[in-house]
C-alpha cells in the first residue's frame, strides 16, 4: 500500500477542487425540488463545475468490470432505497418526501475533490430525517480520530460503532478511499473495523471518508445497469462524504465552504 503525502502545492490544488464541489452542492441544494428529474440535477452540477474551471470526474469513469459501460453522467443520484451510483435519467422524477443522495467528484488542475450529500426533498418522514442526520453525524464521529497519532482503523471503528449504536447498518462492500490526482487512491477506508489497526495517520494525507448507512439489514443488490446499488430489503439508505486533509492539528474538511 502506497499512501501519498501531498506537498503544499498539491494541497492548494486539492483545496481548489474541494471548493468546486462545495459550491456545486450549494447550487444543487438551492434548486432541488419535487417534480424535477435526476437528469436536471446532473445538468446543474455539470454546468456549475465547468463554470468554475473543473470537469466532472465521474463522467466516463470506467469501473474496470468487463461488460459494464463507463459511467454516463456527471454525478451519481440515488433515491430512497438506492444506496449509491444511481444513474441520472430524464424519466426519474423526484417526489415530495424523497431522500436523494448525490455523489460528486470535481477534477480541477489535475486534482480531485469528492463529497456526497443526502438531501431531504420537501417534507420527509421522521424516520427518513433521522437516518440522514445519523449518516452525517457518523462522518463527524469518524473524523474525531483523523489526527496525527491515530490509526486509520480508529476512524473506521468510530463510524461503525456510532451507526450500529443508532440501530442502523453500514454498507460493507463499498468504502471510502485516499484521493488526490487519482479519484481513488490508497488507502481503502471501510465504515467499520477495529480500533488501533491500520496505517498511522500523517500530515499531508488526503482522504475521502464516506459513511453509507442503511435503515434495515446491510444486504445490498446491484441492478442490471452494472452501477446502481440498492438495499435488498427495500429500506432507505443515506450517504455523506467529504474530502479531508490530515494536518498537524485538527483535520481540514476540503469540501465544505469556509465561513
Amino acid at each position: 500500500m502506497l499512501v501519498s503525502i501531498k506537498s503544499n502545492r498539491e494541497i492548494e490544488l486539492m483545496r481548489e477542487a474541494g471548493k468546486v464541489v462545495a459550491l456545486t452542492y450549494e447550487e444543487l441544494e438551492k434548486r432541488i425540488k419535487p417534480g424535477m428529474s435526476t437528469w436536471e440535477l446532473d445538468q446543474i452540477a455539470e454546468q456549475t463545475m465547468r463554470s468554475l474551471g473543473a470537469v466532472p470526474a465521474e463522467k466516463g469513469f470506467d469501473s474496470g468490470i468487463r461488460g459494464v459501460p463507463p459511467f454516463p453522467a456527471s454525478i451519481c443520484v440515488s433515491i430512497n432505497d438506492e444506496v449509491i451510483h444511481g444513474i441520472p435519467s430524464k424519466k426519474r422524477i423526484i417526489k415530495e418526501g424523497d431522500i436523494v443522495s448525490i455523489d460528486t467528484v470535481a477534477l480541477k488542475n489535475g486534482y480531485n475533490g469528492d463529497a456526497a450529500r443526502t438531501f431531504m426533498v420537501g417534507k420527509v418522514s421522521k424516520d427518513a430525517q433521522r437516518l440522514v442526520e445519523v449518516t452525517k453525524q457518523a462522518f463527524f464521529e469518524g473524523i474525531k480520530y483523523a489526527k496525527v497519532g491515530y490509526r486509520l482503523g480508529d476512524i473506521c471503528h468510530a463510524i461503525g460503532e456510532y451507526v450500529h449504536s443508532q440501530g442502523y447498518s453500514v454498507v460493507r462492500e463499498f468504502e471510502g478511499h485516499g484521493i488526490g490526482s487519482q479519484m481513488h487512491e490508497d488507502p481503502g477506508i471501510p465504515n467499520y473495523g477495529k480500533a488501533g489497526r491500520g496505517i498511522r495517520l500523517e500530515p499531508g494525507m488526503t482522504l475521502a471518508i464516506e459513511p453509507m448507512v442503511i435503515q434495515g439489514k446491510p444486504n445490498i443488490l446491484e441492478l442490471d445497469d452494472g452501477w446502481t446499488i440498492i438495499t435488498e430489503d427495500g429500506s432507505l439508505a443515506a450517504h455523506y462524504e467529504n474530502t479531508i486533509l490530515i494536518t498537524e492539528k485538527e483535520p481540514e474538511i476540503l469540501t465544505i465552504l469556509k465561513k
